[in-house]
């Protein structure tokens, strides 16, 4: 009779703790309660009141939660792992290392709980190693919870192989299971491993089919991410904000308005759209400024009804990209006016608006106050932005200098603006100093390469650009040719590679493409003949150009979409000088507009000039 009134005290006890306990004056009522009752040395009761104080803000747990657990005499296994618990969440995570090997040396054997309390925290392979054989020798890895915490501490670790092993040795799972591992293959890049595992996944909820979506995308697949939404889409699977993030992010990279608009149609009425979502609302001012259409874009942002740092910072870097330097820097100064603070991503944009339309002084300025009054400590990312600031108006030596007295080590990006812009004003010395760090940073980067090959042979080096291949084929670096895409009027995007011949409609492509250059050459056209890298004759160097996949896109757009329309055209590299003469040239005599973007920016051609202004 005497342990059922015992039992009833400590589960009234454990009633009010759950119950009624708010605040820490609560938890020390309680506590009083406790030793006025005889209940100090009750596991049970003393657990449950230790997990609530650990959940109090701002109370360490070696304080008044470890002295709790101290004064039980022969502690459970349940109150040691609600401290081992404490600690490994909220740290020292020693010492919750320090308990557990305590609680072994009593002879008190671990629950599952103990393992699944500390794998989550642990960065140590070595010693989640260690710990995972424990959790087999005490027969908890067959636990679905305790495994899957096993496979989360793996893959933190980046021990890929050891989760995937766990998860095979698994005699059951759930879709906790199969998503930490389809996201960790996602996040390390290797979706065939992610995809077969999705395949064998029994039933796919939103989550899984997100991890696809989000991990192709990541991972620079855009059409593998945009097939699987439309699966995922015809499978009447609900999508939310982090999956439209994801789709917004394909679609961007493939920069077509069809599937643009598809996906905010999608936004809108799943809730989520961007006058109410700043997330998604953010997403698709990126999305809208890569498919070449920064007005839409600048819509979306006035229609949002919260903007914050992201949504400001994702309009800033689209007129910067479309070269509507003014607009940008007006946008930052509103934004500066409403209190949102800029941020890393903010002032990139600001100083590449900067670049693209020649304010140096602006840049400059900007610059040399970005700490000072905003706050932002300048990264390399912004030093290579003054770099391409300064070497693009010319300003090679002061560039050069800049690198130089950099206060951090110059990275490849850094070495890549100077070296670009020693392409661009055709200085084979300042190239020569930056390839020289680019090859020791990036040794296996073709573009370096490519690069400064391109930069002696603009100079009529040919020695040099004979020197810089061999030195490619040492290393066995393949170019990637150049390539462009096109969207149809029905939607379907073509893509062209140089010298392109395999497309079905190439025959009528290629005298669509002739017949332009014709009426070119009738106001005057001739081709940019040192935009062939190559030492041969003049004849080749025609035949070449005449190749370039820009202008098979070009011609196709011109034979494939109606004629009041854009053609909008997406290039993987940079465009080269002659295309550049050619856009402009078929925007007078077609009086169609042409916006192609390319690796660097957007051009919008239109009535025989361009928005870069030729500054590019």
């Amino acid at each position: 009779m005497f342990v059922g009134r015992i039992r009833a005290l400590e589960w009234e006890t454990v009633r009010i703790i759950e119950s009624h306990c708010t605040t820490l004056n609560h938890a020390k009522q309680v506590h009083a309660h406790i030793y006025r009752n005889n209940l100090h040395q009750s596991s049970y009761v003393i657990t449950n009141l230790l997990r609530f104080l650990t959940t109090i803000p701002h109370i360490p747990v070696h304080s008044y939660p470890h002295l709790l657990f101290s004064q039980v005499h022969s502690p459970n296994p349940f109150l040691y792992s609600a401290l081992i618990r404490a600690y490994a969440r909220n740290g020292p995570f020693l010492q919750s290392i320090r308990l557990y090997s305590s609680m072994l040396h009593r002879n008190i054997f671990p629950i599952s709980f103990t393992f699944s309390a500390l794998f989550p925290s642990l960065k140590n392979p070595t010693l989640g190693s260690q710990l995972h054989v424990h959790a087999f020798l005490f027969g908890f890895v067959s636990d679905l919870y305790v495994s899957n915490t096993i496979i989360d501490m793996y893959v933190k670790c980046g021990l890929l192989q050891s989760a995937r092993k766990v998860f095979d040795e698994m005699p059951h799972r759930d879709a906790v299971s199969w998503t930490e591992l389809i996201v960790a293959y996602a996040r390390s890049g290797d979706m065939d491993s992610a995809c077969e595992l999705f395949d064998g996944l029994p039933f796919k909820d939103m989550v899984s089919w997100t991890s696809m979506v989000t991990g192709y995308a990541q991972n620079a697949m855009p059409k593998k991410a945009l097939e699987f939404f439309r699966k995922m889409r015809e499978g009447g699977v609900e999508t939310d904000e982090i999956t439209l993030v994801g789709v917004i992010s394909a679609c961007a990279q493939l920069g077509v308005s069809g599937h643009a608009n598809w996906i905010r149609e999608i936004a809108e009425n799943s809730k989520f759209g961007p006058a109410s979502n700043v997330l998604v609302g953010s997403a698709l001012i990126d999305m809208y400024s890569k498919c070449g259409n920064v007005e839409e874009a600048y819509n979306v942002f006035k229609g949002m009804k919260k903007r914050n740092v992201f949504s400001y910072s994702s309009m800033i870097v689209g007129f910067a990209v479309h070269g509507r330097a003014r607009a940008a820097i007006k946008l930052f100064y509103e934004m500066l006016e409403i209190g949102i603070k800029p941020n890393h991503v903010t002032f990139v944009g600001v100083f590449t608006a900067c670049s693209h339309a020649g304010m140096v002084e602006q840049g400059q300025k900007l610059f040399g106050a970005m700490e000072e009054c905003y706050g932002v400590a300048p990264t390399a990312d912004h030093y290579a932005c003054m770099a391409d600031l300064l070497g693009r108006a010319g300003h090679l030596e002061k560039a050069l200098q800049l690198v130089q007295t950099m206060p951090m080590e110059p990275n490849g990006g850094v070495w890549g603006a100077l070296l670009g812009a020693s392409h661009v004003h055709r200085n084979p010395d300042v190239a020569e100093i930056a390839s020289r760090h680019l090859f020791e940073l990036e040794p296996h980067n073709l573009g370096n390469y490519l690069l400064l090959s391109n930069t002696y042979a603009l100079a009529g080096k040919w020695d040099d650009v004979s020197r810089v291949r061999k030195l490619m084929r040492e290393k066995q670096l393949r170019k990637y040719p150049g390539c462009s895409w096109v969207e149809a009027r029905n939607g379907i995007v073509h893509e062209f590679f140089a010298g392109d011949v395999k497309h079905p409609e190439i025959n009528e492509i290629k005298k669509a493409l002739d017949d332009l250059l014709q009426r070119l050459k009738a106001i005057g056209y001739q081709p940019k003949l040192n935009s062939v890298p190559y030492d041969i004759d003049d004849d080749g160097k025609r035949l070449l150009l005449m190749s370039h996949s820009e202008k098979l896109a070009l011609a196709f757009g011109l034979l494939n979409t109606d004629a009041d329309s854009t053609i909008k055209i997406m290039k993987n590299l940079r465009i080269c000088e002659d295309c550049h003469i050619v856009m402009c040239g078929a925007s007078k005599v077609t009086g169609r507009k042409i916006v192609v973007r390319d690796n660097m920016r957007f051009h919008h051609f239109l009535n025989g000039t361009c928005s870069c202004n030729n500054f590019w």
